[in-house]
Formats: structure tokens, sequence, C-alpha cells
């Protein structure tokens, strides 16, 4: 008997301990597996290139429940480890292959706050000692100033005549905070420099620089460009758009990265040439309406997110003049995570051109399309 208790507590132990990467395993493809897949058909024949993971046959779109979508056509699908142990229910979309062109050609933005950025503060010395009636008022770093005295201010300039012109007297203020409208108000003060009227802030309302187009979409003619969102420099903070224009550039020189330097492309902008009207600007680039040209631009599917995968790639990014070229990488990492939109691959560049002409990756490059298997996956950012 005694001999039959220690076989089934060794037995006991051993299948615990088999257990624990089993369940280590279902919990990191829980995490890592997106929870919502796109394709042209409702049947997952390669999930993240993973060939043991099995959508469960009776979740599909012969037998699978129907999601509550605006959607058409979107089900729940089991996936499972093996093919019976469960990992989670993801949602299934049908989608129709999208066709783009793949651009990497540099271009200069400029681009105008809907707004005014609050970028700074500083005290003022007063005959009553130092103070700040921003502060005071309770506005902070990152604010945006939308109207003062009734007024909608959309400058540097018109915040500057609006608090001159005071006079001292108390006026209105409405700002948008993390995209919360506010209201509070301001008392300019002089100080002993000068009897101008000040408010003790520094703002910002226009902001320009180069980035790399990813692609034109011909048949709706849009683009897409520079992978992240334009962010001032001082707070971090994403510029509110009101208005803004990409014209054409030529780059003429290359600042090559290193450690504890970025490095840049810098270039020339061509004024008269107009490539498209801003529209957005937000976490994952900027968007527009194009003018120019791009018929004559060949187009590539875009790629699905559970079709992207660890392995060799191609970005398509201009070092030279104002003529892209493909340069050789390799995706490292690939995350489903949508808690950061603008960062879900990691890649290094492998083609030694590249690394001799820039050292990798380098300011300016931000939205070079990243091409993998002949289609578009995703854009560089930096």
């Amino acid at each position: 008997m005694r001999k039959y208790k220690n076989f089934f507590r060794v037995l006991s132990v051993s299948l615990f301990t088999l257990t624990i990467p089993l369940f280590g395993a279902i919990g990191y493809l829980g995490r890592a597996l997106p929870d919502f897949y796109h394709g042209g058909d409702l049947t997952l024949f390669s999930i993240a290139s993973r060939p043991y993971i099995q959508a469960d046959e009776t979740s599909t779109a012969y037998g699978g429940a129907q999601v509550s979508s605006a959607k058409s056509n979107a089900v729940l699908l089991n996936l499972e480890l093996f093919g019976f142990v469960p990992i989670k229910t993801v949602t299934v979309q049908q989608a129709d292959t999208v066709m783009l062109a793949p651009c990497g050609t540099p271009f200069g933005i400029k681009m105008f706050t809907d707004g005014v950025l609050v970028v700074g503060m500083s005290n003022l010395e007063t005959d009553m000692g130092s103070a700040n009636p921003a502060k005071d008022a309770g506005l902070e770093i990152g604010d945006i100033l939308c109207t003062l005295d009734g007024q909608k201010v959309t400058s540097n300039e018109d915040v500057s005549r609006i608090v001159s012109s005071s006079g001292g007297r108390q006026i209105a203020c409405t700002y948008r905070r993390d995209g919360e409208y506010r209201s509070t108000f301001l008392t300019p003060l002089q100080s002993h420099a000068g009897t101008t009227y000040r408010i003790g802030i520094w703002v910002r309302d226009s902001t320009a620089g180069i980035g790399t187009l990813t692609y034109c979409n011909i048949s709706k003619k849009t683009f897409a460009g520079l992978g992240h969102g334009v962010c001032d420099v001082d707070t971090g903070k994403l510029m509110p758009l009101m208005s803004g224009e990409i014209v054409d550039v030529s780059i003429n020189e290359i600042v090559k990265g290193k450690p504890g330097s970025p490095g840049e492309l810098r270039g020339i902008f061509l004024e008269d040439s107009l490539l498209g009207e801003l529209t957005d600007n937000c976490e994952t680039g900027v968007f527009g309406d194009l003018q120019a040209d791009c018929s004559g631009l060949s187009e590539i599917p875009a790629a699905f997110s559970q079709e992207v995968m660890e392995g060799p790639a191609q970005i398509l990014t201009t070092i030279s003049g104002n003529t892209p070229q493909h340069f050789d990488i390799v995706i490292d990492k690939v995350s489903f995570s949508q808690s950061n939109l603008s960062k879900n691959l990691v890649i290094r560049i492998t083609d030694p051109v590249l690394l001799e002409k820039t050292g990798g990756i380098i300011q300016g490059m931000s939205g070079s399309p990243i091409i993998q298997n002949g289609k578009l996956v995703g854009a560089v950012t930096h």
C-alpha cells in the first residue's frame, strides 16, 4: 500500500511540474496573440506564424457566434494549443485587401496648431514680488489656449496682443487639457523690466521639420507619413492640427548616427513643390489629401497584422536627393499590443550600405515603409 501511495505522490508531483510550463505557455500566447484579426476570408491558415495554434472549427464562419458589430461578417473564434488546450477567444473580421503605393520619399512638413500650446512658464518680477498669473490661474505646460478675453487665439501674436491690451484687468481664458475644455481667469501683470502686461508663459503656434512619406492611396488621393505624431519638442505633447502642408525636399547632407547622437537627414524645402494638405496628426503619423500626381507609383497589398512575422524585410527610404532605395533589415520582434500603436515592431538594420552611410535609423527617416514578402507591413519610427 505504501508503495502505491509513493507512486501516486510522485505521479502527482510530476504532473504538477509538467503543467507549470503548459500554463505559462498559455498565458504567454494569450498576451502575445492579437484579440482581433482581419483577413480576406474567415479561415486562419496561419496564426502569427505559429502552426501549433489551431482555430476551433465549430467557431468559424460556418458555425461560430456572430459578433454584435456595425461591421458585417465578424465572428468569434476559439484559439487552441495543439487543437485541444484553449488559449483565448478572438474576433475575426472579414476585410478586403487594401492596395497602397509605398513611397519612401522625404517631405518637409509645415504645421499650424489648433490653438496655442503652452511650452514654458517664467515668473514676473513685479513691485509686489515674484508672481506668475498663468500658474496662479491653474494653467500648466502642455495646455492649449483656445480663447482669451472672448477672442479665439491661433498664434503667438494673438496672445501677446490680447494680454497687452488688457490694461491689467482680469480676462477670461478657455483652454484644452487632455482633450477636455476648461476655463479660468487671468490677471496680467507688469514687470519691473517694462510697461507691457504679461501672464508668464511661453507659447508655440507652429512647427516644421523633415520626415518620410510612407504610402499613397492612389484611388483615394490620400497619403500617410512619419509613422508617429508630430509632438512639441519641449513638452512632448501631440500638437493639435489646425492646418498644414507637406512639400518636396531634397536631401543634401547626412549626419551619421553614433552612440549618444541620433544623427539626422538634412535637406532643402522645395517651397514651390506642394505634395499635400494635412488633415490629421495622430499617434500613428500624419495623414492628408494628395495634391501631387502619384499615378506612376506601383501598388502592393497592405499586410494584415497577423501576416507580419519575425525575419528578413526591407525598408524604402531616401538618403540622397529625392530618389528612394531599398535597404535590408531584420524584424526582430512583432508585438500585437494595442497599448502603443506607434511601436509594434523592433527592427535591425543589416544593409552594409545604409550602415556605412547613416549608422542606422536616423532622424528624418521616420515614416519609411517596411516591406516584407511583397506587402507593406509598417513604417519606421525613430
